[in-house]
């Protein structure tokens, strides 16, 4: 079983991905450049404009899998708005930026109404914030 999520542990870092494949990709665009400079052929300019796309797709990969990640968080907050808030503050509260949605996504259903209504009364907007103030942390160990 995974360890207690609490805020010092729950940030989620993928080092594979960020380390050894960017590391990969920016060898390859650092030796396509230099057969590039070496000997400019049609071959050597599609390497190297390969070698940047693999890049930027990389980049669009993990970027659409985040605000993929992001729009299903808000639904199921928005689910947890509707069952645990009057409607009127579900209401409001799922027209809330997306980021301050993500912080309180932790927080227990028995204190996640207080937060809110911080939130909204914006006593509380930063979500490092959102995050600290939250007692009972629910860990979200299926994260992208």
């Amino acid at each position: 079983m995974a360890e207690a999520q609490n805020y010092q542990n729950h940030v989620r870092r993928t080092p594979m991905y960020y380390t050894a494949a960017g590391f990969i990709l920016l060898v390859n665009i650092v030796w396509s450049g230099y057969r590039l400079i070496g000997d400019v052929s049609v071959g050597s300019v599609v390497a190297f404009l390969v070698s940047i796309a693999l890049l930027v797709a990389a980049f669009a990969a993990r970027t659409q899998t985040l605000t993929v990640q992001n729009r299903v968080i808000r639904l199921e907050q928005r689910l947890r708005f509707r069952e645990l808030l009057p409607a009127d503050i579900a209401a409001r509260a799922c027209a809330l930026p997306i980021n301050q949605i993500v912080a309180l996504r932790f927080a227990c259903d028995s204190e996640l109404p207080g937060l809110v209504n911080q939130v909204l009364a914006n006593q509380l907007t930063d979500p490092k914030a959102i995050k600290q103030k939250v007692s009972d942390w629910q860990g979200d160990f299926l994260r992208a």
